[in-house]
């Protein structure tokens, strides 16, 4: 029998002691495994929906709070901006192209967009069924709204006043879906897209405020910068809540948040530095999760070797006999260590195991996530490595004392 079969016998033959050593090196394991799914996750997300993204102008307030509600929109605006601000600003040499973003309404806890058809070409979407908005009260959703909600083409759809669900609805002003978006696995599948001037119309108390007829007051100006056609009324009296600016040159990322941040009513948010900031915020948890898992790596460790060595005392004659049958000192020491690395290796395929189970899990429950949560980071293989070199450092110990054991001494005890 080879020392491998011998090894699992003998790991079988201590179901408690065994079970005990794979759990905690399965746990650790897990945790650490799991920690990197989730930072890789989401850096991974992040980078995906801030694509094309440099800057987000917003009112004044916290960036971080800038970013996360008109980019990831998983948090509430800090206010609105003047339509006339944000076109002056987009006249700016340093500014290559704006889009607009007007938020504040929701339809059953999925968010109201209101933008241009730019905003879905920074995620690469195209359309799947009919077409994009092309004018009031017209809504193009994204594929996970229209698959969640049972919404398609020339259904109606009330706004509700909010960003949760529940708030007031605005039913005399209902949005027809003229178009569902192909899955882009951004945060674009969770939006319903219309147009500025719809999200104008639904909170105008007066219809005629946005379709009033003649006057110069009402001609019609196209803002170049936002490709966005207004009235001069629209231009002078409406608000948005955020513009995502691109830059025209790396030279914008140095002068243009400054610019920006001098104008009172304006504030400036860079997603690469928030989200940074973010994650260091954020990272002295982890740090202290992977200490943690670290800690429950070394007990295992250290249960590992209390194990091997309480099955050297109990098989001290066995092993004598066997060296006493012709084998050699280096195969009784091979013996006990494989049995530390079967348990290491059964500890070590539960601890990936039970992470990827769970971050799938996590990943079914997140609405905002359109992925199926199966992935697999190169940083697990040190994870790996690392946990194997674990066990068998805490099996060399009990290998070397099997080795070293005086086989005349223990069979004359016997």
């Amino acid at each position: 029998m080879n020392l491998f079969s011998l090894s699992i016998k003998s790991v079988v033959a201590k179901p408690l002691s065994s079970l005990l050593s794979v759990l905690l090196f399965g746990f650790g394991v897990a945790i650490i495994v799991a920690i990197l799914l989730t930072s890789t996750f989401l850096k991974s997300e992040i980078t995906k929906n801030a694509q094309g993204i440099d800057l987000v102008v917003g009112a004044k307030g916290s960036p971080l709070q800038i970013i996360l509600a008109n980019i990831f929109h998983v948090d509430f605006p800090t206010g609105n901006i003047s339509l006339e601000d944000a076109n002056n600003l987009t006249k700016n040499r340093l500014v290559a192209s704006a889009i607009p973003i007007s938020l504040g309404d929701s339809h059953k806890g999925y968010r109201i967009v209101g933008t241009t058809q730019d905003y879905g070409q920074l995620y690469q979407s195209e359309i799947n069924e009919g077409s994009w908005f092309n004018s009031s009260m017209q809504a193009t959703i994204g594929s996970a709204v229209a698959a969640q909600l049972g919404l398609k083409i020339g259904d109606q759809l009330a706004s509700a006043h909010g960003l949760a669900d529940g708030g007031a609805a605005h039913d005399e002003h209902p949005f027809e879906v003229v178009g569902i978006l192909n899955p882009t696995g951004s945060v674009l599948d969770q939006l319903i897209l219309v147009s500025i001037q719809s999200v104008w119309e639904v909170h105008s108390s007066h219809a005629e405020h946005d379709h009033g007829e003649g006057g110069d007051e009402h001609e019609l100006v196209f803002l170049k910068g936002l490709n966005l056609e207004v009235t001069n009324e629209q231009l002078a009296n409406e608000d948005i809540t955020s513009m995502l600016v691109k830059y025209r040159s790396p030279m914008a990322a140095v002068q243009l948040p400054r610019i920006v941040n001098e104008t009172s009513n304006l504030q400036a948010a860079s997603p690469p530095y928030e989200t940074a900031r973010l994650f260091n915020i954020i990272g002295v948890g982890v740090e202290v999760v992977n200490a943690l898992g670290l800690i429950i790596i070394v007990l295992s460790a250290t249960s590992v070797f209390i194990a091997l060595i309480n099955s050297l005392k109990e098989r001290k004659y066995e092993l004598a006999i066997m060296r006493s049958m012709g084998a050699s000192q280096f195969r009784i020491f091979f013996l006990i260590l494989t049995e530390g690395f079967v348990l290491t290796l059964v500890g070590t395929f539960f601890g990936f195991l039970l992470a990827h189970a769970g971050f799938v899990s996590l990943v079914a429950f997140m609405d905002q996530v359109q992925s199926s949560g199966i992935m697999f980071v190169q940083e697990e293989y040190y994870v790996m490595i690392g946990s194997f070199a674990v066990g068998i450092f805490a099996a060399i110990i009990p290998a070397f004392l099997a080795y070293k054991s005086d086989i005349s001494e223990t069979l004359s005890k016997a």
